[in-house]
Order: C-alpha cells, then sequence, then structure tokens
C-alpha cells in the first residue's frame, strides 16, 4: 500500500472560457470539480496505475463533505482522510481555450487545532505502519507546525517506509533534515532552498542537505534527479500543449510507484516524465490521457548530467 498525505486537502474547480481577458466578465463553457490538493492528485494517478492507495489528511466542512464524496465516486483511493473543524479550502482555475494558459487562485486551509493535529498524528502512525511508501504532499494549513513534515518523515523512517517529499519554503527546509528517501521541487522552489539558480548545482546541493535523492522539475524540459547511483536529465521528445497543473504531481506518482516496483533510476524518470507530460493532456490535476502517456513514454531521452 502507499500512502498519501495531503494536510491541505482541497475542491479543485476548473472554470473553462473561451479567452480570459482583465476587467471583463466572461462565459464559462464547461465547470468541472475534483477532489484536490497534492496529495490527493497523486493518490488518484496511483490508482489509475493499479497501485493500492490510501489518502490521509485533514477534510471538513461542506467543502470536506464534497472532496470526500467525489473521492468515493472515483473509486480506486482508500479515503482515510479525519474531520476537522475547519472547511476544507477551493482552488479555482480558469482554463483560457484560446492560448491554453491557466490562472490558478488558491484559498487558505483551515485552522488545525493543536488537538486535531496530535489526533492526526496517532493516526499517520498507525497508517505508515502498514505502508510500502508515503508521499507527503504540499502546503500546511494554518495551525500545523512548521516542522511538520520533519516529523512525519521520521515516523515513516521509523516505520521502514520510505518518504519522498514533494512541498515548499520552509516546511520543505526543516523536512530535507529529517533525510526523506526523495523530494521533487520545482526549479524556483530548489532556488529558495539553497540559494543557487543553476539547477544541477542546486540539485546537488539539495541533495547534500539530507535527502537520499532530489528529483527536480524543470517544466517543460523534464527533470532533473542527483542520487547516490548516478545524476541523470530525463526529458520528453517535445513540448507539449495544455493544462500543466498537477503535472508535478503525476510525477511524483511515476517517481512513487517506479520505486514500489523496483525500477532503476532511468526507468522511474521515464515513468514520471510522461505522466507528467500526459497530465498535460488531461483536463484536470489528478488525471492523465493514457495515450500520450504511453506514447511519450517510449520516447523519453534520459542521459546522465
Amino acid at each position: 500500500m502507499i500512502l498519501t498525505v495531503t494536510l491541505n486537502t482541497a475542491l479543485d474547480v476548473t472554470h473553462r472560457v473561451p479567452q480570459l481577458l482583465p476587467h471583463a466578465s466572461h462565459r464559462v463553457t464547461t465547470v468541472t470539480e475534483r477532489p484536490g490538493g497534492k496529495g490527493l492528485n497523486v493518490a488518484r494517478v496511483l490508482a489509475a496505475l493499479g497501485h493500492e492507495v490510501t489518502a490521509t489528511g485533514f477534510a471538513g466542512g461542506r467543502t470536506g463533505e464534497t472532496v470526500r464524496e467525489l473521492l468515493a465516486e472515483a473509486g480506486g483511493v482508500t479515503d482515510a482522510l479525519l474531520p476537522c473543524a475547519g472547511t476544507t479550502r477551493r482552488t479555482l482555475a480558469v482554463v483560457d481555450a484560446s492560448s491554453g494558459d491557466t490562472t490558478q487562485f488558491n484559498e487558505p486551509g483551515p485552522l488545525i487545532g493543536s488537538a486535531e493535529w496530535s489526533r492526526f498524528l496517532e493516526h499517520y502512525e498507525e497508517l505508515v505502519a502498514g505502508a510500502d511508501a508515503v508521499a507527503l504532499c504540499g502546503s500546511l494549513p494554518p495551525g500545523v507546525p512548521v516542522g511538520a513534515y520533519a516529523t512525519l518523515v521520521r515516523a515513516a523512517r521509523a516505520a521502514g517506509a520510505p518518504v519522498l517529499l514533494d512541498t515548499s519554503g520552509e516546511a520543505l527546509r526543516r523536512g530535507v533534515a529529517a533525510r526523506p528517501e526523495m523530494i521533487k521541487p520545482n526549479a524556483a522552489e530548489l532556488a529558495e532552498l539553497t540559494g543557487s539558480r543553476e539547477p544541477l548545482r542546486a540539485t546537488r546541493d539539495a541533495r547534500r542537505r539530507g535527502a537520499h535523492a532530489v528529483v527536480t522539475s524543470l517544466g517543460p524540459d523534464g527533470l532533473l534527479a542527483a542520487t547516490a547511483e548516478g545524476t541523470w536529465q530525463a526529458a520528453p521528445p517535445r513540448a507539449l500543449a495544455g493544462n500543466p497543473t498537477g503535472a508535478g504531481d503525476s510525477a511524483v506518482a511515476g517517481l512513487l510507484s517506479a520505486l514500489t516496483e523496483g525500477l532503476d533510476w532511468p526507468g522511474r524518470l521515464t515513468r514520471a516524465v510522461a505522466l507528467s507530460a500526459a497530465t498535460v493532456h488531461a483536463p484536470t490535476a489528478g488525471d492523465f490521457d493514457p495515450r500520450t502517456y504511453e506514447e511519450v513514454r517510449g520516447s523519453v531521452k534520459v542521459t546522465a548530467a
């Protein structure tokens, strides 16, 4: 079982408009709602790949109920979310059909009380005892300690489960020090962590800070990985137009699923890049286009860096 943790779950709402213009009214052509937050996106991709997956975190209020209902309707993911007194946030993505660009609006999460956090820690330790791997993903809601991910990494390591950490800012800085198996920052998050904007130098520097492996997302240029076995860059055969929301989450699912299946690093990176590219061709985060995935997977170029 792969366990995904989304402390700041969300209801992802996507509006598609013919063209997004400032200071104008817009007629929305389609509206979709999905259970969201980075870890839930990862969980849905893992389930689509055929993995047994359990999702935990917090869900509260009517929005949280909707998230859980949609998660159940989608199937494939075991719901282990804990209720909280606050209301789960919403995110709004507006897709401009004329350009393919996406504009994102993210609400703040609910305030998590100290008793709720303590209850989650007990719940997490029970779940992680049966996990083959763990994904810790996304931002921290208000009230959760900034060192929360470091605590969760250490608990998973004590249980013998490898951890992939995908977050940013101080939560990432503290989480790296707890020595997760992998981190997956994007270029901006990596620069904030290391102070360097040169991707290869920054990726290697981040690994020296504690992570066993660092896989940096380079957007349309693919992934750059620094590991104990070597350093590689993996790139798709071409840039794909579409909605990039959730592409990084699909890469996390690819890396973690390939790890549990025993693939080598070039194989892990190939899967992650192909899933990320296939998500650009999907209408919403947490989904990927199977045809694009199969097409790109056979054409990913992995080279030593």
